[in-house]
């Protein structure tokens, strides 16, 4: 794990704040080189499947030139919900480091069940979460009061 990469997934969510979606940034890395960085993008297209992880791994598959993201990590701001995290495992990262654990049990309960089923062709994820909570719960939590004020 490298916070660098941390510093990145924020400067992500950080544009995603900018433009009103929920702050939430990814970056995915392989041998420590940047692969793709993604923010939310739900509002902005309209689509319900613009998260941020969805889109980092779009864009890592295309740049490596294939599906299987084997031996990548991902970071992200906030756990990912169980599209995203059904995502990750069926690309085959390797690691996800989460900034700040979600709220709903139910999900962290799901999450944890998608990453941890492997088979000798889909391995387990590593999953390590609550790594900055304060500085991801400052932005989300600015980020839902300037929505209120609306």
């Amino acid at each position: 794990m490298n916070l660098k990469y941390m510093d990145l997934a924020f400067m992500e969510a950080k544009k995603a704040y900018d433009n009103n979606e929920v702050p939430i940034g990814v970056v995915i890395v392989k041998d420590n080189s940047v692969l793709s960085l993604s923010y939310n993008k739900v509002e902005t297209n309209n689509c319900a499947i613009y998260h941020a992880e969805i889109q980092a791994i779009i864009d890592a598959s295309k740049k490596v030139n294939n599906w299987r993201l084997d031996g990548c990590d991902m970071y992200t701001t906030l756990d990912p919900c169980p599209m995203c995290a059904g995502a990750i495992k069926q690309a085959r990262i390797s690691n996800v480091y989460s900034a700040l654990s979600t709220t709903s049990n139910i999900n962290r309960t799901i999450i944890n069940d998608i990453f941890t089923c492997a088979d000798s062709s889909n391995p387990s994820v590593n999953f390590i979460s609550n790594i900055s909570p304060d500085r991801a719960k400052v932005l989300l939590s600015e980020f839902f009061q300037k929505q209120r004020k609306k």
